[in-house]
């Protein structure tokens, strides 16, 4: 028996759709297709095509920054979280769908999620400053500085095909990145 397709299934697939062609792969009848489902099946869950972006997105935004928050939030030292947030993500090595979503910015469904998103992870670094008692405006050029040192790295590494910065380099990386940017 085939099991029945959720909102997720859908939102997931549209954030495949999207690293695989950008934001117009993000096409009903394919992505349909690809989950051997009906059209009838993404209009159950979305009122049109929007509704499946935004919701791709939002999968993304939960799936990436919102679990990673509450993770992070368990550990009660300011410092110790900060030192786990950079090992996750300048560890991680598959920026796909951070790239892809990066890419379409300009999307006016993408652009407003993806602001909140930015918004979102940047205040999480600033209130983890601010605990360590980190001047407001400090705190908040410290966060600025290392979420765009961790966007301009996959950026980079993205143009370069890779060959930027080595894996083998990647821990020396983070160690000066921490002492530049934190303590």
């Amino acid at each position: 028996m085939k099991r029945k397709l959720a909102r997720e299934d859908w939102a997931d697939a549209a954030l495949e759709a999207l690293c695989e062609g950008g934001v117009g792969a993000i096409a009903v009848e394919p992505i349909a297709a690809k989950l051997g489902a009906t059209k009838g099946s993404f209009y159950w869950h979305f009122a049109n095509r929007d509704a499946l972006v935004e919701a791709a997105v939002r999968r993304w935004a939960e799936q990436h920054t919102e679990a990673l928050i509450t993770l992070l939030d368990g550990i009660s030292d300011p410092a110790e979280r900060l030192r786990e947030l950079f090992e996750v993500v300048f560890g991680s090595k598959d920026e796909r769908e951070e790239l892809a979503l990066l890419a379409h910015a300009g999307d006016p469904v993408i652009g407003p999620l993806l602001a909140d998103v930015t918004a979102r992870r940047v205040e999480f670094i600033v209130r983890c400053f601010r605990e360590m008692d980190c001047p407001e405006t400090e705190a908040r050029h410290r966060a600025l500085l290392a979420y765009t040192a961790f966007v301009g790295l996959i950026q980079a590494q993205r143009a370069s095909g890779g060959t930027l910065l080595a894996d083998t380099e990647r821990p020396a990386y983070l160690d000066f990145l921490r002492g530049v940017i934190t303590w």
